[in-house]
């Protein structure tokens, strides 16, 4: 058994090929700023909170730049609404915290195919 190094692998495949991979992940953003808590598979959630994490750092600054960076990773016909909640509501609150602004919880095991799943949340 040879042990091997994980270079130049940052992400998680998911099972998706690329383009599936970043649409659903882009759904789960949008969903969690909306809603502000989601429930979906751990991996999942421990992918979708590396994303959430770098998308409220760019929000925090109010700029047209950092309004068009966050755009990209929203699906288009949510964008308009949860670019608005992320900049007047979410982002705000997050302006003295250096990171950690999701949480990660674990929920349980699903019934049909017994996948780990998971809560992401929004901290208050």
């Amino acid at each position: 058994m040879s042990e091997t190094m994980r270079h130049k692998k940052d992400h998680k495949l998911l099972g998706r090929f690329p383009s599936h991979r970043k649409s659903m992940l882009k759904n789960l953003m949008a969903s969690l700023f909306l809603h502000e808590k989601i429930e979906t598979t751990y991996t999942r959630a421990k992918e979708a909170q590396r994303l959430a994490e770098k998308l409220i750092t760019i929000a925090k600054e109010d700029t047209v730049s950092a309004r068009r960076l966050v755009a990209e990773y929203v699906p288009n016909p949510l964008r308009r609404q949860v670019v608005t909640k992320l900049f007047r509501e979410i982002a705000p609150r997050y302006k003295d915290r250096n990171g950690g602004y999701t949480r990660v919880v674990k929920a349980g095991i699903r019934q049909g195919d017994a996948a780990q799943e998971a809560v992401l949340m929004l901290v208050e």
